[in-house]
């Protein structure tokens, strides 16, 4: 019999991937390309996409990996992608604008929102730019004419469903990034409509991811060179699915870190924060609630510090002398969240003695950015495990950022847990694509229970990070009084 193959997309911030893997859990080949912004000038910090462009990236890219593997037997295609990301329709169902999740062009109006509390409640977020509904309500503010050209609204991976298939719908992991969803009823929500002044005929029906919608239609087949008998499976939200291919279960925390790095347990029950510390997310298929704390922007801040310092030493000789480190020269600040207090930090930098001393090096400073995101994470992670009651003694990782065995073992040592990652952390949210598969295909395998591990890192005592923490710490506070 002909093996059965996967072609599965993944939209991240930074970059687009196309993945072939077998149906089973191999990932084949991967491909990729970088994301393209464009500044909106009416607003202080507004971006956008142009969907149109990137559509054609993406049939390209998934042709390229056809052609490249004429022998795959595609019989589903899914989709991945970031979270507060989203596309507007016209009433021809034509894409017309891209937002993603580093557009900001809706801060600035949230004064204008009654009811916040109320809100909190429902949705599980508390006010802030980063929703869909509140980057809505910036371009109701200031771009009309675009705002009234919209007729549906859809998150990037759905936007990916509609490519293929033609058809609206709206995943639950990604409806509660909208602020427009109702959490413990898992439905759209008419009240949190009518706060932001927003008509609700244009959100498109719920659906569950691994629900089918149908063969990818006959032209889409034809330009990717995918087989037409191919069907869409819906996926999702790409933090909840990583932490499906982590086989999180209730009582576990994990930690995601890509751009960003959440923090995350899980919940049978939604949990709600009189104090508004944590954001309350749908896990995929509205089955179960995802609490989360977030640092904001950990690993992107290495990538680009990395690629200005140090462009010409790899990640592993970087792992290699971070390992022979036993003291800091300066310490580094640039996450972007005190998420516990519900603002944002605007000054960061490097932190070191004057004068500069002859001994501080660029590898000095990259290792001191790689320590603020161990911290960064920590601090989120201590506070969330003391708001929700969590007892864990492992923390389970997945995500790009953790390739870098120093920041898994500065996170051990801070937070005196056993660190855990799984077999295909690097990719989490493709392998949980690969399940949501395995099990529309009614494919069940060892992995598929129980994922295996790839590593632990233990907790030690009397560590370099130990030392860096309160300096870095202080350091933080007195940038941002």
């Amino acid at each position: 019999m002909q093996k059965m193959h996967y072609l599965l997309l993944d939209i991240g911030t930074g970059s687009t991937r196309a993945a072939l893997a077998e149906a089973g859990g191999h990932i084949i080949d991967t491909l990729s390309f970088e994301n393209s912004y464009y500044r909106d000038e009416t607003y202080a910090d507004a971006l956008y996409f142009l969907p149109e462009e990137l559509k054609s990236k993406i049939i390209s890219l998934c042709r390229q990996l056809t052609e490249k593997h004429p022998e795959a037997n595609i019989c589903a295609v899914s989709a991945s992608a970031a979270r507060q990301s989203f596309v507007l329709l016209d009433k021809y169902g034509i894409a017309f604008l891209g937002l993603p999740n580093i557009d900001n062009r809706g801060r600035g109006y949230a004064d204008s929102i009654a009811g916040k509390a109320d809100i909190y409640k429902k949705s599980g977020k508390w006010v802030t730019e980063d929703t869909g509904a509140a980057k809505l309500l910036g371009l109701m503010q200031k771009r009309p004419a675009l705002y009234h050209k919209l007729d549906k609204f859809l998150s990037l991976s759905e936007w990916l469903a509609y490519i293929f298939t033609s058809e609206l719908c709206f995943e639950h992991s990604q409806a509660c990034e909208t602020q427009l969803y109702d959490l413990a009823a898992a439905s759209w929500s008419s009240e949190l409509c009518s706060a932001y002044g927003i008509n609700s005929d244009i959100l498109p029906p719920l659906v569950c991811a691994g629900e089918s919608l149908g063969n990818i239609m006959p032209d889409i087949a034809a330009e990717t060179g995918i087989n037409p008998d191919a069907v869409f499976l819906v996926g999702g939200a790409d933090t909840q699915l990583a932490l499906l291919q982590m086989r999180m279960k209730k009582g576990d925390v994990a930690v995601v870190s890509g751009t960003t790095s959440p923090v995350v347990t899980l919940s049978d029950e939604f949990f709600y924060d009189k104090n508004e510390r944590v954001w309350v997310n749908a896990n995929l298929a509205a089955s179960g609630f995802v609490t989360e704390m977030n640092p904001g922007v950990t690993g992107l801040n290495y990538q680009r510090i990395k690629k200005s310092l140090c462009p010409d030493i790899s990640y592993a000789e970087l792992e290699e002398i971070y390992s022979k480190k036993r003291s800091f020269a300066c310490t580094a600040s640039f996450s972007s969240l005190l998420f516990y207090e519900k603002r944002a930090l605007k000054n960061g930098g490097f932190f070191m003695r004057s004068p500069l001393g002859e001994e501080l090096s660029r590898e000095d400073m990259l290792w001191a950015v790689l320590a603020d995101v161990a911290c960064s994470i920590y601090e989120q992670l201590k506070r969330l495990k003391a708001i929700s009651n969590n007892e864990s003694s492992t923390l389970l990782c997945c995500g790009g950022g953790f390739r870098s065995a120093a920041l898994c073992q500065m996170l051990s040592d801070l937070c005196g847990l056993e660190l855990i990652l799984y077999s295909g952390f690097e990719e989490a949210s493709l392998g949980g694509l690969i399940l949501l598969c395995n099990k529309a295909a009614g494919i069940s395998t060892k992995a598929d229970e129980e994922a295996d591990i790839a590593k632990k890192y233990y907790p030690g005592k009397d560590r370099l990070i130990h030392s860096y923490h309160p300096v870095w710490e202080k350091n933080r506070q007195n940038a941002n009084k």
